[in-house]
């Protein structure tokens, strides 16, 4: 804070005193309850983790060691090393030290968020003498922001105080509460604003951050963890937050962060400081006493240094030259040995006994606040899955779309079906489709969503927030009136009336009822699902493959009593039968039908029990189905059972199946005994080619289209800007959060793209050199991913790879997987300098960073700007952000950009003369001070109390108002104007096809096969279908009930389509991301990416298709013959390729999954319906459209080469009045079908259609590429 922020306006001279500003924030304070005191003491605690590679990369030697359970000890890497800490109540706490020296693995462990499957622990971690973290109130703030998108900052704050504050808090306290958070984290000003997405933009990401740690504040914990909270906010918001975290720390709450870079009035603010170095304490006490602990053991720190900087810089290993790593592991090393010294000599058993006991009984005096009760959890639940149901209209659309959609289609398929033999079939197919596919896709859509809910629900039930009864009942509850409801209505009143059922009140009111539900059992399903696996590959195996053994079970594909007796029973476990059974009773017996159901169009005698009409009788259908007569309530109490049943069971699943944060497997890297490189190769020949960017009046808009183009709004993002960055120097843009530089940056960098309801507007002028550039100029020149130049050789680009690992001090972490939000991998510090080294191995000649240094210690922030700084003297034009920039670095700003909240700008040129600038306006700069510190907090609105958000507010207007006032045109007047051929040669070329596919698919492999779910869905969706089927059908038989199965079998194929859909939407999005960032920095063409990604899918479909073939020609003798396996490989790896090829045009045309999944079901679905099996009489049109379908030409092929041959017999009972069996040969079944085809000519048009479907995918990729250009 600024010496404004104590004193008075008139006189700005005086320094920043902490104490001071302690004192005057005191008045304000947070209403929360009293606290039970935690004192938390850290004993010897260590961490191994296993990090031996999986189990197909180890070598033959070790592999029977391994399976005996053996590692040898080179396979263990030590995490923290016998950490000793003392924390006690009513202190603050902060772990510091350099990135990957374990401070994120030390909160975990202590948090107790570590899963321990790769990772063994010693030591212990006791609150108050207790080693369970379960017997007090803690909260964790994690590094990532898991928020709901939907939702405003005020409505998320509110619901987690619902959530969070047990009795005896009122609804008015906790409203209260909420509003001091908003004004206490400064959120004043984004309160209303949604949280937003990447997509659809919302708060700002120092505003998400803040919002995060209101949320775990709310829960008013006697211990808060904060990881990381100061990542990603400007130096005056991270000031306030760690004010804050002090306040609470003072009414007695145990609060301990791990912190990158404090600023130097942070670093007063703390109580206790832990330094780690690679896992070892180099010192663990008070922070006052740690400089003369340090001074002692010769290292004193210099005047005008940020004493967390220091010590940092301290702890850090410098591994960027053989010399300097040598020299800083000695040093560490001697610290590592004094302070286990110290601690020896220190250690005081009875006063730590005393601390325990005291703490102990103070603990006694103040019992632990009560959970809030299931009903009010309910509530809050559903009143916010209420809203964020409602303020996602794709996903409502897509619900009531397909309803909507299947209603419509599929009852244009069986339009008023007639009441022949084939009509009956037909019927059958109908109920079919009405019982089992409808139910599918929801079973499909439901999974999808619940894979992204999920998140929010695991979070909140680790934090003890939410119970399990409350999120599930509360998700159907939030439901019921917005789909739940509507969507097994509308599907069923569309369909009822279309298909031409019989017009009876009753008939339909049990139709309906029995779709709602089917409705709920596919949903309570997915929460099953989800309760087994969490990710969507994962889970939608699952649902797939219980879907398969429903749709098996339930008598249509397979005539119930011709499943094999070792699965028979399973009938009575699958809901289907229930469903399919119930549906048929219903149209062909009815509720109050006759003895013998209802009769159908017989043309021989009007009389059912002519034995010439027994065919076209309900209860014939309804043996022939080999259901009972009177099925019809009893399948509905046994549905209703099964809703209650799924429900019960997802609840046990999600309660005791626990996801916690795992490690990634690091492979042991080889020594690497290169030296550092100091600078980095640099062609000469691009020597001379400079670029100097200017600004002249930019401005950014956006404009928000209301629906139907009501309500339009246009938000100013950027005010007019003039400025220049030149080549040479660091060009950094700083100001608080939510002021712009990254909108900014991505408006220079043309990234910004618009869609339907939104649309970005830029005024002014960018001038490269003084010319306005053309848009490919700017597109091509912006870094990015696999352009290293076609002169260099392999050789030559794997050590510049390695340059870059070093130069970026990434030589550690080298081999270690990334990870993920479930899977621990490398830092957040290294994976910052992971993005930034990609970026800079292509040589640039302009580079734009967002935050380089966020989330970075000050060691590694200040050795990135040297890189950056070296870059830029190779006549580089760099432009980056920076939040919190140390004392050290601002000396190496050449020019700053100030852009005040609301993109205003307040000062653009030299950063040598910009404290002079504000000097002359009244502002000095005390002499230990951070200048970039001292100019944001001049620039920042105190929003956090009401007399101080006058006074700043008033003089950041005056600040805006003085350099407004001085606006000139810096653009044109510095810059030389550019040659056309010299803009032209800027432009970068990409590197061909030859280069880049290898590169690409190579990376895709191996970021494929190091996600075993992805793996196991590619592989095992086909092939466990396929072992269903021959528990199902094997082996087909040739009596008159097999008829049914040996089409059913085929119409099986058809199931086939969904498989492709589905490894498609397990992987593909995620693709599709990655390919449209690097696409944006130009590495890859579509064809690149389109081709990658089917020789990656290919191999695993050949493989599963021809193990199908197998089963499906040998084990379940469909025809025993090469011809037969070959056709049904043939059929399987066309039909799955297509679904793949569906699943790209659909996630292609739309960004929400979820959306795209249900479009895509529909279509799947109705082409299911067409295949020739389900419904025999289709209208010209439908059979016009048919042709599109690779389905109809799978099942146009397989059954003349599958039925041609075949005989049938059948029982006495079963016999024609004639004497003859209804279905004789193969030949009168083609007839029966209308698939006496071809089929030769059908195998060569499935080929056709399966090369069609992926071109036409790839037009599309190509096609939106060029939209978003």
């Amino acid at each position: 804070m600024t010496a404004e922020d104590i004193c008075p306006l008139d006189d700005p001279k005086h320094g920043v005193n902490v104490e001071s500003l302690q004192d005057q924030a005191a008045a304000f304070d947070l209403s929360f309850r009293e606290v039970q005191p935690v004192d938390i003491r850290v004993k010897d605690l260590s961490l191994e983790v296993d990090i031996s590679p999986p189990i197909w990369e180890t070598a033959p030697s070790q592999i029977w060691r391994r399976l005996r359970g053996k590692t040898t000890t080179d396979a263990r890497k030590t995490v923290l090393d016998g950490i000793d800490a003392y924390m006690p109540s009513g202190s603050l706490t902060a772990i510091i030290g350099s990135s990957g020296s374990g401070k994120t693995s030390l909160l975990n462990l202590m948090a107790g968020r570590m899963g321990m499957t790769k990772a063994s622990v010693a030591g212990t971690t006791t609150f108050n003498g207790d080693a369970n973290i379960e017997s007090v109130r803690s909260a964790y703030v994690m590094q990532e922001d898991v928020l709901i998108p939907t939702l405003t900052v005020r409505e998320t704050l509110r619901y987690s105080a619902d959530l969070r504050l047990p009795p005896p808090t009122t609804q008015e306290e906790r409203h209260q509460t909420v509003e001091q958070v908003i004004m206490e984290l400064g959120l004043k000003e984004c309160a209303d604003t949604r949280i937003g997405t990447n997509i659809h933009k919302g708060c700002s990401g120092g505003e998400k951050r803040r919002t995060s740690i209101g949320v775990q504040m709310l829960a008013n914990p006697s211990v808060l963890f904060c990881d990381e909270p100061t990542t990603g906010l400007d130096a005056t918001s991270a000031f306030q937050i760690v004010r804050t975290l002090k306040r609470l720390a003072q009414k007695g709450r145990t609060v301990i962060i791990s912190i990158h870079a404090p600023r130097s009035e942070i670093w007063s603010l703390f109580d206790n400081v832990v330094l780690l170095a690679r896992g070892s304490v180099l010192y663990s006490g008070l922070s006052s006493r740690s400089l003369s602990y340090f001074e002692n053991h010769g290292h004193v720190i210099p005047p005008f240094v940020n004493p967390a900087e220091f010590l940092i810089d301290l702890a850090a290993i410098d591994n960027r030259t053989e010399e300097l790593e040598a020299a800083s592991l000695a040093r560490v090393d001697f610290l590592k040995t004094s302070w286990r010294t110290e601690e020896k000599t220190e250690k005081e058993v009875l006063g730590s006994r005393k601390d325990d006991e005291k703490s102990i009984t103070r603990a006694q005096a103040i019992p632990i606040a009560r959970a809030v009760s299931f009903s009010r959890q309910f509530r809050v639940l559903t009143s916010r899955t209420f809203k964020t149901t409602i303020r996602d209209p794709m996903g409502l659309a897509g619900s009531l779309l397909e309803a909507v959609g299947m209603g419509v289609i599929s009852g244009w398929i069986f339009l008023q079906l007639d009441e022949s033999q084939a009509g009956i079939r037909s019927r059958q197919g109908s109920l079919y489709t009405s019982s089992s596919l409808n139910g599918y896709l929801i079973l499909l859509y439901e999974t999808y969503r619940l894979t992204i809910d999920i998140r929010q629900f695991d979070r909140e039930r680790t934090e003890g927030v939410v119970g399990v009864p409350a999120f599930l009942l509360s998700r159907r509850a939030a439901r019921l009136p917005l789909e739940d409801l509507p969507v097994p209505i509308i599907f069923a009143v569309i369909f009822y009336f279309m298909v031409g059922y019989r017009l009876s009140v009753g008939q339909f009111f049990i139709f309906l009822a029995l779709t709602i539900l089917t409705h709920y059992i596919a949903i309570t399903f997915a929460a099953v699902s989800i309760g087994i696996a969490r990710s969507f590959p994962g889970a939608s195996l699952v649902g797939n493959l219980s879907f398969t053994v429903q749709s098996f079970a339930c008598g249509y594909f397979v005539q119930s009593n011709q499943i094999p007796v070792y699965v028979r029973w399973l009938k009575w476990v699958a809901y289907t039968f229930y469903i399919f059974g119930a549906l048929c009773a219903n149209e062909f017996i009815g509720p109050n039908g006759p003895p013998e159901g209802q009769f159908y169009d017989c043309p021989f005698s009007d009389d059912p029990n002519d034995p010439a009409c027994t065919q076209y009788t309900g209860r014939y259908i309804m043996e022939s189905l080999g259901f009972p007569p009177n099925w019809i309530w009893r399948p509905i109490v046994v549905l209703v059972a099964f809703v209650v049943g799924h429900y019960l069971l997802a609840g046990i699943l999600l309660q005791y199946n626990h996801f916690a944060m795992d490690i990634a497997q690091a492979r042991k890297s080889d020594k690497d005994t290169s030296t550092g490189v100091e600078k980095m190769a640099v062609r000469p020949a691009e020597e001379a080619r400079k670029v100097v960017i200017s600004l002249d009046k930019y401005a950014l808009d956006i404009r928000k289209r209301g629906l139907f183009g009501r309500g339009s709004r246009t938000l100013s993002i950027l005010k007019p800007i003039t400025a220049e960055f030149r080549p040479g120097n660091l060009n950094v843009i700083m100001g608080p959060s939510g002021s712009g530089k990254t909108s900014l940056l991505n408006s220079v960098a043309r990234r910004l793209h618009g869609s339907l309801s939104t649309q970005y507007r830029v005024h002014g002028d960018m001038l490269y050199n003084g010319a306005v550039p053309s848009e490919s100029v700017i597109r091509l020149r912006f870094a990015a991913g696999l352009r290293l130049p076609l002169w260099m050789s392999r050789e030559e680009k794997n050590r510049r790879a390695e340059e870059v690992l070093l130069k970026m001090g990434l030589k550690e972490c080298a081999d270690n997987l990334i990870g993920s939000e479930l899977i621990k991998g490398i830092s957040g510090g290294e994976k910052r300098r992971v993005t930034i080294a990609i970026q800079i191995l292509t040589d640039p000649k302009v580079l734009l960073l967002d935050e380089p240094t966020s989330g970075l210690d000050a060691f590694t922030a200040m050795s990135i700007i040297e890189v950056l700084k070296g870059l830029a003297e190779e006549g580089r034009t760099l432009v980056m952000t920076i939040h919190q920039a140390r004392s050290d670095l601002f000396q190496h700003f050449s020019s700053v950009l100030l852009l005040a909240r609301g993109g205003y700008p307040v000062y653009a040129g030299d950063g040598a003369t910009m404290l002079s600038h504000f000097g002359a306006l009244g502002y000095h700069c005390p002499q230990t001070t951070n200048p970039a510190d001292f100019v944001l907090d001049l620039i920042t609105v105190d929003l956090q109390q009401v007399d101080r958000e006058a006074v700043t507010r008033e003089r950041v207007q005056k600040l805006i108002l003085s350099w407004d006032d001085k606006t000139f045109d810096l653009g044109r007047q510095t810059s030389h104007i550019a040659t056309p051929a010299e803009l032209g040669s800027l432009k970068r070329q990409m590197l061909p096809f030859r280069i880049t596919y290898p590169l690409v698919l190579r990376r895709s492999a191996i970021n494929f096969w190091r996600q075993p779910p992805l793996v196991m869905a590619r592989s095992m969706q086909v092939v466990g279908i396929g072992i269903i089927m021959a528990l199902f059908f094997a082996p087909l038989k040739n009596d008159y009930a097999a008829v049914q199965s040996r089409m059913g079998f085929i119409q099986e194929f058809g199931a086939l389509y969904f498989v492709g859909m589905l490894q498609n939407i397990a992987i593909y999005p995620n693709e599709r991301d990655v390919f449209y960032r690097e696409e944006a920095d130009h590495c890859y063409s579509a064809e690149t990416f389109i081709l990658q990604y089917t020789t990656l899918e290919v191999p695993f479909e050949i493989l599963s298709s021809l193990i199908f073939g197998v089963l499906a020609a040998y084990a379940d003798n469909l025809g025993r013959s090469a011809t037969m396996f070959l056709i049904t490989a043939y059929n399987c790896f066309c039909i799955v390729s297509c679904g793949e090829s569906l699943g790209i045009m659909f996630c292609t045309l739309f960004s929400h999954v979820g959306f795209a999944v249900n479009v895509t079901s529909i279509l799947l679905s109705i082409a299911n319906i067409l295949g020739g099996v389900m419904s025999l009489n289709v209208n010209e049109v439908l059979q016009g459209l048919n042709h599109l379908s690779p389905v109809k030409y799978a099942v146009a092929n397989l059954a003349p080469y599958a039925m041609r041959d075949q005989e049938f017999v059948c029982t006495a009972a079963q016999r024609l009045a004639d004497g003859s069996c209804p279905i004789q040969n193969g030949q009168q079944v083609l007839r029966l079908y209308n698939l006496d085809k071809n089929g030769a000519i059908n195998v060569m048009a499935l080929g056709v259609c399966t090369i069609i479907y992926r071109v036409v995918a790839y037009g599309l990729v190509k096609a939106m590429r060029w939209e978003r250009k």
